[in-house]
């Protein structure tokens, strides 16, 4: 027989959809990637250094945008001009019942794991979620939430780039980092938690 070939890896840019937010994390179209990270950055400096309140900064925006839409169709309409080239402004019905589907799926999901973390006594469930919300709040008390944002989107466009050029070494150190963590879960599994006694079935239907 001859030699098993090996499992074939799905692409970075199929895992993240492969649509336009694949290409522009992975800087595929440099347009979108260059307008993220200026307009993420100048907000972040906006808001976060120059100390703009977020409301009004929004609100005289769209001020100054009214002011100069309206001129300029009243402009036009006196001096024969093309009125200002608007888009129909108006969203489908589809992306409506697509963005429903999407987050209907997360909050399930959500209920369902506080459920199996309540109800369902999963243990190693519950160490991973009170270790990520810990983690959340320790990085929190460093950050506001603007920060958090802008690291956010700092990371989303140099993270999925590096791992795509270098996947294999860094899978591989990966898969070392997930081999230790599961032998410590073991033993703190053996140790610890097959020690704690849990209701049976039984138990729960008397009570």
């Amino acid at each position: 027989m001859g030699e098993s070939m090996p499992p074939r890896r799905i692409s970075v840019h199929q895992a993240l959809g492969g649509g336009h937010v694949a290409d522009v994390l992975l800087w595929k179209k440099w347009s979108g990637g260059v307008l993220l990270l200026s307009s993420t950055t100048a907000s972040w400096l906006l808001f976060e250094r120059a100390g703009y309140n977020l409301l009004s900064f929004v609100a005289n925006v769209l001020l100054l945008l009214v002011v100069i839409l309206f001129l300029w169709a009243k402009s036009a309409s006196l001096l024969n001009r093309p009125l200002p080239p608007l888009p129909d402004m108006e969203i489908s019905e589809a992306n409506v019942v697509k963005a429903a589907d999407a987050l209907h799926a997360g909050i399930n999901r959500g209920l369902f794991i506080a459920r199996d973390i309540a109800i369902g006594r999963n243990w190693k469930l519950f160490l991973q979620v009170a270790f990520c919300l810990w983690l959340a709040s320790y990085i929190g008390s460093f950050f506001n939430f603007r920060t958090l944002v802008y690291i956010g989107v700092l990371l989303s466009l140099s993270v999925p780039l590096l791992y795509d050029k270098y996947q294999d070494p860094i899978d591989d150190k990966l898969h070392v980092a997930n081999r230790v963590i599961q032998a410590q879960y073991r033993k703190i599994d053996d140790s610890i938690l097959k020690k704690i006694p849990l209701q049976s079935n039984k138990e729960k239907k008397l009570q």
